[in-house]
């Protein structure tokens, strides 16, 4: 049975594009197989919640579950399918589901199989043999989000047959087109006013007809198998991205197309920079003196750089000072960068000398200026 999105990220139905999002970091990080080693349970609620997510972050998909509820995603063409899906450490398949989907199954909710004029003609049956989308999730560092990294996803999934190159016969040739449904896939009938499409007996909705099947295969033209894919992330990778890898999820049966290949990244709040957009915000502690009385100070950049940074007498706790260009990559412009701020702190030195409090005390007898103040 499928389950509810909404419940599953604990929200409200009109709940807003950001509410998901931050419901869904928590959750994904609280449910992570890398923090919950050999618990089933954990795994599987974390398959959940991405399935969950996966429908409410799209439109299209949050729209029909709206509508239709767990049938607009009945038969296995939905992120839900990902709930029982052999991929472990969090592996999930999804998608694969259109609009063609959703109304097919909209209509059988009245008794009908399937219908015209609903992009269901020749190579209709094909689309619907398409490979599964998949999906996988890494969290990564800032740093590693700054110089960019490659991540290797290890899991299993339907392949292309070596043996018949996909096309599920025993000569490995591609099997002839059906004659009752002419390579369609669907035959058409009539229940009432209503002109009606199903699956074409003959060929089972594949439009060709295999005489004698691969023996390695069984005539699917796929068989399971243990995949290895290195995704690269490109630097400048913001939390909560998404990369697409065309063609590279589970092989389609009988020649049809491959579903692609998701990575959701997260990336890790770092314990030294702050991520604003593109640009990164450094706490620095600054010494009274050198607040008072100016000068210069040395900050260490995400890619281990040393700056100098000038002080102006006078300045300000909690103020930013702004350096140019020593932000994060903009991974929508090549060569483009974002700034660093540098937040002026200050910490209260504990244990003072006779000298320094000598030399405080000094200072705080000492009248100020009426036309300056101190500085």
């Amino acid at each position: 049975m499928n389950k509810n999105p909404y419940e599953v990220l604990g929200v409200a139905r009109d709940a807003t594009d950001a509410d998901i999002k931050k419901a869904y970091h928590k959750l994904v990080m609280k449910y992570h197989p890398d923090k919950n080693p050999g618990d089933k349970a954990a795994e599987e609620k974390f398959k959940e919640v991405n399935n969950a997510f996966d429908i409410l972050k799209d439109p299209q998909k949050r729209a029909a579950y709206d509508r239709f509820g767990d049938a607009a995603f009945a038969g296995g063409n939905s992120a839900s399918a990902g709930a029982g899906n052999p991929f472990g450490n969090g592996f999930a398949g999804f998608g694969g589901a259109g609009m063609d989907d959703i109304l097919r199954e909209a209509m059988r909710g009245f008794g009908f199989e399937g219908f015209g004029g609903a992009g269901f003609g020749r190579g209709g049956m094909n689309n619907q043999n398409r490979g599964r989308d998949l999906l996988d999730t890494v969290t990564i560092s800032l740093r590693d989000a700054f110089f960019g990294t490659t991540h290797t996803v290890n899991f299993s999934s339907n392949v292309v047959c070596d043996k018949c190159n996909g096309n599920g016969t025993d000569d490995g040739k591609p099997a002839p087109v059906c004659p009752r449904c002419g390579g369609s896939g669907v035959v058409q009938t009539r229940q009432g006013f209503f002109a009606v499409e199903v699956p074409c007996p003959e060929c089972n909705g594949l439009g060709r007809k295999i005489s004698k099947k691969c023996s390695k295969c069984d005539g699917t033209g796929v068989v399971h198998k243990q995949r290895s894919l290195d995704v690269k992330i490109p630097a400048g990778v913001e939390d909560g991205a998404r990369l697409r890898l065309s063609g590279q999820g589970e092989a389609g049966m009988n020649g049809a197309p491959s579903g692609d290949f998701y990575l959701d990244i997260h990336v890790k709040p770092d314990d030294k920079f702050e991520r604003v957009g593109n640009d990164l915000v450094l706490k620095t502690d600054v010494p009274f003196t050198t607040l008072a009385l100016g000068g210069e100070i040395e900050v260490e950049t995400i890619d281990d750089k040393k700056l100098s940074v000038k002080i102006a007498a006078g300045t300000q706790i909690g103020s930013r000072l702004r350096v140019k260009g020593h932000g994060m990559p903009n991974p929508r412009r090549s060569g483009s960068f974002g700034d660093l701020y540098i937040e002026i702190a200050m910490t209260v030195p504990t244990k003072l000398t006779e000298k320094q409090k000598k030399a405080l005390e000094e200072f705080a007898g000492a009248k100020p200026s009426k036309k300056s103040g101190w500085f």
